[in-house]
């Protein structure tokens, strides 16, 4: 083997250890604090991700677990379904509640078609979400839409079932609203 591969090797190898993060469970698992610990904030929960707890009503990781991030459109759709717009019903009112956070709403496409179409239908599906949103009286200051078309799936493989769940609209919070 020349000094070149075997060089790539070990910046893949050092690339990966870098990865690891041993602590990712709290204070090690099964201590305190850590999976399936007594210890810490709200009976042993741990925020590792930095969304906060899902029981609490103000956090993100609500927002995503409870509320629900996204909705699902029918193949080349961008109008909502009843179950959309009861998820985005849902969101509006917390984020009514919850005036602190801006909103990016990120439409995305199956891997079915050109670039090009599924960035436009990603680009309509986030729209849709967005008016839908402004109708619940969200301020239109505190959202702005991005398009990532078949670039950003969450299931790769060539069935429906795949398919459907790429064929969203992900509503993606963020601290200090520009409203």
């Amino acid at each position: 083997m020349s000094l070149l591969p075997k060089a790539l090797l070990l910046v893949a190898a050092f690339g990966l250890a870098a990865c690891n993060n041993p602590d990712r469970f709290g204070a090690g698992a099964g201590g305190a604090g850590g999976a399936g610990g007594a210890g810490g904030i709200n009976g042993g929960f741990v925020d590792t991700t930095g969304l906060g707890d899902p029981n609490d009503p103000r956090s993100i990781a609500h927002f995503n677990q409870r509320i629900g991030d996204r909705v699902l459109f029918p193949v080349d759709q961008h109008t909502l379904t009843d179950e959309g717009r009861q998820i985005l019903t849902g969101q509006a009112q917390w984020l009514n509640t919850n005036p602190s956070y801006a909103v990016i709403i990120e439409g995305h496409a199956d891997e079915q078609g050109t670039r090009e179409y599924n960035l436009s239908l990603g680009a309509r599906r986030a729209a849709s979400v967005q008016n839908y949103l402004i109708s619940q009286g969200v301020a239109p200051g505190r959202m702005r839409t991005v398009s990532y078309g078949k670039e950003r799936p969450i299931e790769v493989c060539s069935s429906e079932a795949c398919y459907a769940k790429n064929r969203r609209a992900v509503t993606v919070l963020s601290i200090g609203a520009g409203s």
